[in-house]
Parts: structure tokens; C-alpha cells; sequence
């Protein structure tokens, strides 16, 4: 779904340089050709309404736009805006033809310092952390300022900019936040300004308002023979013109949302010492929630964006919802989602225990043998029965299947949901996957290991046999080969096993399943 001319531009000797290898990043609102020397940015005709690209000399205005501003902190990388030509056959970089793009051209900076990479790498410490603010205290300290900047420190305009935010996102409840993230993240911005009145004239009168960046985070800096901050925003100036602070949060932010809070801490102090801005600290958490949120709805838009694959829409809106989680802690957020894995052999119990349990908890539990159904275009209560290890539950099959299921389960944490599973999960490595993903996400999680006598289950299997309404095809041969394959439970960390005997009442055994899963889960149940 590429433009001819991004196609076009793939070629390497439409170049007025030599070039050995061409990638391709797309954002939300432009095409970058990275080429070795040199990097081309295009800016794609969209309207979002904060920005308006949709003509070729709007276009071409914000490209010079964003030159001359980036020289401010990165003069050595902006070299100039190019046309893209074509003369009926091709398409080039300046050169004769028809101009129908234009193209900010810069140099291309080491990929491997840039900050985004080092923090993967995790070689981000305190030295680099100090090369930065002294880049950016006498930056903010130079920036410009006056009547027609500081208005945009006043109430109404930054009210306005986190109402638009709400009024952009609302769609994505469901998708990429509940309505109680949602609510609770409205309700505590919009509650700050009328406490805090007194604090942003503060702000304005001590000259705190400022032409800044308006894009401060660690994939628009590159450490390298000189700290290197580029790609601010130049196509809304009410984005760009703010408080110092609303800036310096998305940096503090952005290490917080790659787990290093003791990095955004130093970073924090050291800006302030440096700078002197104590007042800073005051509005640091309803910036730094309005930039998560910001963060947020940017991967919502791409999680929309039809020129990219589906993958990296689904890796857009995995994103969207943890920044929406971050904003939500800033925002006092106390409810944490939760993972509750019901397993065990066959008629153990495990279904009636994950539905009488999500009832009482207000969560539908998500079962294999429907997802397994559905992905062959089965009813629920259809029966197939295949002999052990084959047709749909063949082992090919049945990771498909628990893909499917931890998927949708981590699209459920991430959004802000609990979720209860219910399945088999007789291999290790099926339940790893999930303890990683668990840990990965910082959600408590309890594996409930659901067990009973021999003739029990016996029992319970002649009775789902008459039963037209069963979802499950298990009967007493398949227990049996389960009871051969089944994996011991051994390699789930201590404190996050329980283990149940479901011969009790169910009422009875999901009593004890609440009062005996991990503090943190039962913490977290009762908000």
C-alpha cells in the first residue's frame, strides 16, 4: 500500500550520493529513508488536526520549519530540505523533474548510540544522564519566551491540548484502555487545574514558559562524540511552546516506562539542581501523565495505520495500552489487573471453579477448548472427537491454540483487564510463557493447580458424556494418556501455586482459592 514514489525512492541510484542499502521507518506522519551517509525525512499528507500536511507547499513549509528549529540543539545533523522530483519514469532526490514531495536530508547519526538502543542494551547510566541535562539546562535557559509563549503556560490553552487528547482516544476504550482507565486519567487531569491555579501563574511569572522541544524522549537522542537531541516539533507550535516542565516529564516519563525510575529520579534532581527550577517537582506527575497519555494515543493512531503490517499494528497497540497503563499510575490509578490460571487434567474441576470464580469477580474467563473451536469454526458445545494428539488438538494444533489464549490474555492486562484462564496447561513451557508474560507486564499472577480423586473425575467425565451442553471433549482414554504426558507443576516460583482439591463444594473451594492466592492478588481484588 506504499505511494509510487516511496517505492520509487527505494532504489539506491536515485540518490545524489553513493548508496549501498536503503531502510524504511514509517511513523504516523512520515516516511524516513535511512541511506548510510544520509537520512530523508517525508512528511505524509495527513490531518490529524493538531497538524495539517495535506498540501505540497504545507509540506514543504514544515520541512523548513523543522531544519531551522533542530539546528537549535543539533546543528551538525540538519543539513537542508530536498526536493523529490520525477521526470515521468522515475523518482529522485533533487534533481530535474517535477517536484512532488520534499524531503528534510540529514546526517545519518550511529544507530548503535542511539538512546532508544543503549537502554535495550542497558548501557544508560548517570554519566550519560549528566551529559544530557547539561545539554538542556542552557538550551531551556536561551529558549525563547515572552506574552505570545507564554500563553500557551496559561490554563485554558493546556486545558484545551489534554481535553483533545480524551476527545481523540474515546474510541479507543475497549481496545486500548477500559473506561475506568479512562475515566480516572480525565478526572484527575482535569481536577488538577482548578487545585492548582495558583501554581501554573507561577510558572508564567518565573519564566518558566518556553520555545522547547516538544518531543523529549530517548528515540530523538543519540549519544555519541557529542549528545545529540534532534526531531522537536515543528508542525503546532502550542505542542512546542510550553512549560519547561510539561518537556523535561516526557524524558523522566519515557525512563520510567522502560523500568528505570531510579535513572528518571537522578535525571529529576539533577535538572532541577542544575536549573533551579524547584517548582518543577509540582507539576512533574500531571506532565509526565499528560505525555504517557500523548505516548498513548499516537500508538493508538498507528495502531490504525493501514501502510503498515498487520504485526506492527498489533506491536502499536500493545504499546498504546501500556503508555495508557503508565498515565493511569500518575494519575493515582490503585487498580491493578490480575492473572488467575486455572489448571489441571481433564475434569479436574477447573472450568466450574474459573466460571464460579468470574462471576463473583465480574471477569469472563477465557477457555481453550472454545478458542479452540472457534478457530475451526466450531459452536462451543460442538463435539470433535479427535483421539489424543490429533486433528484439532494434534500438538501443532494446541500451541496454536494457547498462543491464541496467552495473546488474548495480555491484550486484556494490558488494557487494564483481569483475566482468568482456564486450560489444561499440562507443559512447562506453556506455563513459562505465561509466568514471563506475567512478570514482563508487572502483574501478579496465581496458577491454581485443580486436582481430585481418580473416581471422581471418572464420575464427572460419564456425566459430561450425557451432557449435550459440555464444551470439553475430554473422556476417560484421553485422562489417562494426560496422566502420562502431564507436566509436574515445578518450575512456578513459590507463592504463586495453589493447589486445590476440588471434591469440595464449589462454593467452599473458591472461598479458600480467595482467601489463600498471593497478598498482592487479594490486595488488589478488593479496590
Amino acid at each position: 500500500m506504499l505511494p509510487d514514489f516511496v517505492k520509487g525512492l527505494l532504489r539506491p541510484e536515485v540518490y545524489p550520493h553513493p548508496v549501498a542499502e536503503i531502510k524504511l521507518v514509517q511513523t504516523h506522519i512520515s516516511y524516513v529513508f535511512i541511506t548510510g551517509d544520509f537520512v530523508y525525512k517525508i512528511k505524509k499528507p495527513v490531518n490529524f488536526g493538531f497538524l495539517d500536511f495535506t498540501t505540497l507547499e504545507k509540506r514543504r513549509h514544515f520541512c523548513e520549519r523543522e531544519v531551522v528549529l533542530n539546528k537549535r540543539l543539533s546543528p551538525e545533523i540538519y543539513l537542508g530540505v530536498e526536493p523529490v522530483t520525477t521526470d515521468g519514469k522515475g523518482f529522485f532526490i533533487n534533481a530535474p523533474g517535477e517536484v512532488i514531495e520534499y524531503a528534510v536530508r540529514m546526517r545519518q547519526m550511529p544507530q548503535d548510540r542511539m538512546m532508544d538502543v543503549l537502554i535495550k542494551d542497558n548501557k544508560i547510566d548517570q554519566r550519560i544522564i549528566d551529559r544530557i541535562v547539561q545539554k538542556l539546562v542552557p538550551f531551556y535557559a536561551q529558549a525563547a519566551t515572552g506574552p505570545e509563549i507564554d500563553f500557551y503556560g496559561e490554563i485554558p490553552q493546556v486545558r484545551f491540548n489534554i481535553e483533545e487528547n480524551f476527545a481523540q482516544t474515546e474510541g479507543y476504550i475497549g481496545r486500548a484502555l477500559t473506561r475506568e482507565r479512562f475515566e480516572t486519567i480525565k478526572s484527575y487531569s482535569l481536577s488538577f487545574f482548578a487545585k492548582r491555579v495558583d501554581l501554573f501563574q507561577k510558572r508564567i511569572k518565573s519564566g518558566k514558559i518556553r520555545d522547547g522541544h516538544g518531543d523529549l524522549y530517548s528515540a530523538n537522542i543519540c549519544i555519541a562524540d557529542d549528545v545529540y537531541i534532534y526531531d522537536c516539533i515543528e508542525f503546532n507550535e502550542r505542542f512546542r511552546y510550553g512549560d519547561v516542565a510539561c518537556d523535561i516529564a516526557f524524558l523522566a516519563m519515557d525512563l520510567d516506562f522502560h523500568r528505570l525510575g531510579d535513572l528518571s529520579g537522578y535525571f529529576i534532581d539533577r535538572f532541577v539542581k542544575l536549573s533551579g527550577d524547584r517548582s518543577l517537582i509540582d507539576v512533574l506527575d500531571f506532565y509526565k501523565c499528560y505525555r504517557a497519555y500523548v505516548r498513548g494515543k499516537i500508538h493508538s493512531f498507528s495502531a490504525d495505520s493501514k501502510e503498515i503490517g498487520e504485526e506492527d499494528r498489533g506491536r502499536s497497540l500493545s504499546t498504546a495500552r501500556k503508555y495508557f497503563g503508565l498515565a493511569y499510575r500518575y494519575a493515582g490509578g490503585k487498580r491493578k489487573p490480575v492473572l488467575l490460571i486455572f489448571f489441571g487434567l481433564i475434569a479436574s474441576g477447573k472450568s466450574t471453579l474459573a466460571r464460579d470464580l468470574g462471576k463473583k469477580l465480574d471477569i469472563v474467563p477465557l477457555n481453550s477448548d472454545e478458542i479452540r473451536k472457534k478457530m475451526v469454526g466450531l459452536v462451543p458445545t460442538e463435539r470433535r472427537l479427535e483421539p489424543f494428539g490429533q486433528g484439532i488438538y494434534s500438538t501443532d494444533f494446541s500451541l496454536l491454540t494457547y498462543t491464541k489464549l496467552r495473546e488474548e490474555a495480555q491484550a486484556r492486562l494490558e488494557m487494564g483487564e483481569s483475566v482468568i484462564l482456564d486450560a489444561s496447561y499440562k507443559d512447562r513451557a506453556e506455563r513459562t510463557a505465561l509466568i514471563k508474560m506475567a512478570e514482563e507486564l508487572d502483574v501478579p499472577y496465581c496458577f491454581v493447580y485443580c486436582h481430585c480423586p481418580e473416581e471422581e473425575t471418572r464420575a464427572r467425565l460419564e456425566r459430561r458424556r450425557k451432557n449435550r451442553k459440555a464444551v470439553s471433549d475430554g473422556r476417560w482414554e484421553i485422562y489417562l494418556r494426560q496422566v502420562e504426558t502431564f507436566d509436574r507443576p515445578e518450575e512456578i516460583p513459590s507463592g504463586h501455586l495453589l493447589q486445590v482439591d476440588t471434591s469440595q463444594t464449589v462454593a467452599k473451594t473458591t472461598a479458600h482459592i480467595l482467601r489463600s492466592c498471593p497478598e498482592d492478588i487479594r490486595r488488589a481484588l478488593s479496590r
